[in-house]
């Protein structure tokens, strides 16, 4: 059986629901294509959207950054958020501007962030953080000693409620449109990695590592 996230009102999508997926494979596959969130979150009645790198380990949602930081503090005794991450995957051009579009995938996620205070769990997560964006790199970093480790602030957000939402599809026009003599079709968007481009300190002769011919970008 699929697992699925039963979604209330608040994450239920009303438009366009033929776009609507909330199984957890549909859900965290988005999500962990992508490095960048938006978290949103409200502090003394003001709304703000930060953005910040973010991860997952199973059914938690996690980001990280300076333990001065207002939006962690503010976030981290489990206030409500809202976590979204968006790939924009190509233009539609339509035979009308109406129904002309983009297609994407996204991820709305809700819950409530908590501070990781465990330092064998800080440590984890950081490890997940490092292993998400370059795989085997891990290992031979110089572990982060007792000063980083007290100035980095981890949040972790069970995911209560989530829901994607793509649109994959060629221009969906009027059916006296397509007689139109005009082109129509997409645009396909592509995320891609250059080549690496050594640090200027680097010494010489250190050959680039295996492990960045698997990192990946969607």
């Amino acid at each position: 059986m699929t697992a699925t996230y039963t979604p209330t009102q608040r994450a239920r999508i009303k438009r366009a629901r033929q776009r609507a997926h909330y199984d957890h494979e549909t859900v965290h596959a988005i999500l962990d294509a992508g490095l960048i969130a938006h978290v949103g979150y409200v502090i003394d009645g003001q709304p703000f959207v930060t953005a910040t790198c973010h991860w997952r380990r199973d059914d938690v949602i996690y980001w990280h950054g300076s333990a001065a930081s207002r939006m962690l503090r503010a976030i981290g005794g489990g206030v409500p958020v809202c976590v979204t991450v968006t790939h924009f995957d190509g233009i539609v051009l339509a035979r009308s501007g109406f129904h002309s579009s983009i297609n994407y995938r996204s991820v709305t996620a809700f819950g409530r962030a908590r501070k990781v205070e465990d330092r064998a769990e800080k440590l984890a997560a950081l490890e997940a953080l490092v292993e998400r964006i370059t795989p085997g790199r891990w290992p031979e970093l110089r572990p982060p000693n007792a000063k980083e480790i007290k100035a980095t602030t981890v949040v972790a957000m069970p995911i209560e409620e989530a829901a994607a939402k793509v649109r994959s599809w060629t221009p969906a026009d009027d059916a006296a449109d397509y007689a139109l003599p005009l082109w129509a079709g997409v645009l396909p968007v592509r995320a891609q990695l250059g080549a690496p481009e050594p640090d200027p300190r680097l010494d010489p002769g250190t050959p680039a590592p295996d492990y960045l011919g698997r990192v990946t970008v969607a």
